[in-house]
């Protein structure tokens, strides 16, 4: 097994944790622990978050760059983690996962 797949097994295995993606520099999906339909709306929202939040953040320093967004509401919260190629998404229960 690769050690992209025992990564994603590892996160996917903390407490609360409902799924991980893992979203290619085009914003499609590469891998999945979600339904296609669920994978498909969380991509599609996050990538457009993501480019967003990038450009905010260069905007305010153009010497600065993005490297975690957070969002949490009464029901998930999304871990996300930008890279050049790649964006690892994580939702995860926010009232499991601090227990």
């Amino acid at each position: 097994m690769s050690e992209v797949e025992d990564t994603l097994k590892r996160i996917q295995s903390h407490r609360g944790v409902q799924g991980v993606i893992v979203v290619n520099c085009e914003g499609i999906a590469i891998r999945t622990t979600l339904d296609n339909s669920t994978t498909v709306q969380y991509t599609g929202a996050v990538s457009t978050f993501v480019n967003k939040a990038q450009c905010i953040v260069r905007d305010l320093d153009p010497q600065n760059e993005l490297t975690f967004l957070r969002i949490r509401s009464k029901k998930a919260e999304i871990l996300i983690a930008p890279d050049k190629e790649y964006i690892l998404v994580v939702i995860q229960n926010p009232s499991e996962a601090n227990i």
